[in-house]
């Protein structure tokens, strides 16, 4: 097996458990690579599994860099959530063991795509080489595409529409597009839908709309949606999963659809859904009394 390891060495306790490591791991595998700053050309990358230390964030930043490669990747958590990188690292040792003896769990991860137009193009631009063509921001996102208000912070107005149907003006601070993989993120603590990642949905969320009925609306992944920035503040902006992003002028369109290609993750076999969201979302919490 060939293993490129990615290290997010700015969280102080990954350069340690890197070193120690290593020599474990060219016991076993062969180590083709370690990129520790994201600067490295992945373009020609030989590699069977893409090891991530790291949390979340660092392996969302794997999954868009890898630009549709199809390399599984494995994510032992350094973070906070660890919802993908879900191996921690007392499992790694004895479950990867374990993998190179039986096979790699992998499951597929639906990635979206979100493509910005400019103001003025005539169109309905249902056309993925259409889009394509005519866009002045790309990027893609495992977790979600976010258009948040920005300042001066004064409510903002969209319209929202999915496969060409007729559209819906909203006020509020923003809307959250996420994948299932992505609802346990932002979107959850908006008040989103949680997803199982086995579904093959997206979800669209609202952000303080200025209204009661606006609720949260699941979609298939089929779907494609557009969102018209029809006023705006200054500062209003377009971010997918948190790391890349573009500002946003009145009359710009944002289209969101499924990316093409999924992210490939190896699954730990320790994690068990609703456990997960159990303890790291207290879901299903009751609660606790004062007994004298």
């Amino acid at each position: 097996m060939r293993l490129f390891i990615v290290a997010n060495t700015a969280k102080p306790l990954v350069r340690p458990a890197l070193l120690e490591l290593l020599p474990w791991l060219r016991e076993r595998v062969e180590v083709v690579g370690i990129d520790e700053d994201f600067n490295g050309d992945w373009s020609k990358l030989a590699a069977d599994v893409i090891l991530v230390l790291g949390g979340d964030g660092t392996l969302l930043a794997v999954a868009r860099k890898l630009a549709g490669r199809q390399i599984p990747v494995m994510g032992i958590n350094f973070g906070r959530l660890g919802f993908l990188a879900d191996f921690t690292p007392e499992q790694f040792k004895p479950r990867f063991e374990e993998m190179l003896r039986s096979g790699l769990v992998i499951s597929r991860r639906s990635m979206l795509e979100a493509s910005v137009l400019p103001d003025g193009l005539p169109g309905r631009f249902t056309d993925a080489a259409e889009v394509a063509k005519a866009r002045r921001f790309y990027a893609t996102a495992l977790n979600d595409a976010v258009v948040t208000a920005g300042s001066p912070f004064r409510m903002i107005e969209l319209e929202l529409n999915a496969d060409s149907e007729t559209g819906v003006r909203y006020s509020g601070d923003g809307v959250i597009v996420a994948t299932a993989s992505g609802s346990t993120a932002y979107n959850v603590s908006a008040g989103g839908p949680i997803i199982s990642p086995n579904v093959d949905a997206m979800c669209i969320t609202p952000i303080c709309p200025h209204s009661l009925s606006f609720r949260p609306v699941v979609l298939a992944m089929t779907s494609t949606i557009m969102i018209t920035a029809t006023r705006v503040n200054p500062g209003t902006t377009l971010i997918c999963d948190g790391q890349t992003h573009t500002e946003l002028r009145a009359g710009e369109r944002i289209v969101i659809r499924r990316n093409p290609d999924d992210v490939l993750m190896v699954d730990n076999p320790d994690t068990k859904e609703w456990h997960v969201l159990a303890e790291k979302l207290q879901w299903g919490v009751g609660p606790k009394y004062n007994e004298k």
